[in-house]
């Protein structure tokens, strides 16, 4: 395993909110991150769909480490996301891509994915613009 998807293992166990849903990093490299998760009853809404704060979370989250594999460590700044159809199957998949990065900036694309026993849907996509977190100064 190369020394940046061990970062990406680390940072990604260290937050609480991804352990608590169960999140796994399938993959981290240069301008792109790969984020899943298995479904559970306790992640849907009333309709059995994965409820959308939880598509969105895991938007969001793979836009972040897509942006932080080139700014290193990064935040949210903003992000846009379109639901296309209910999420339902056995695994959601964030796949997110760097379109655009500079010194402290990208602009970063993602699309989910459910997978289920009737193959793969695109559920939502998303774009978000990651900023690197600046070391403060004493």
């Amino acid at each position: 395993m190369s020394d940046l998807f061990e970062f990406g293992r680390t940072v990604l166990t260290s937050q609480p909110f991804s352990a608590l849903l169960g999140t796994q990093l399938e993959t981290f490299e240069p301008g792109t991150a790969v984020l899943t998760l298995l479904i559970r009853e306790e992640l849907k809404q009333q309709h059995g769909f994965v409820h959308g704060g939880v598509v969105s979370y895991l938007a969001d989250n793979a836009l972040t480490f897509a942006g932080g594999s080139v700014l290193g460590d990064s935040v949210t700044s903003e992000y846009k996301i379109n639901y296309l159809r209910p999420a339902i199957g056995k695994r959601l998949v964030a796949k997110a891509t760097v379109v655009s990065s500079g010194r402290s900036q990208a602009v970063c694309q993602c699309t989910v994915i459910a997978v289920g026993d009737d193959g793969e849907r695109t559920v939502a996509v998303a774009q978000g613009t990651i900023n690197k977190v600046e070391a403060k100064s004493a």
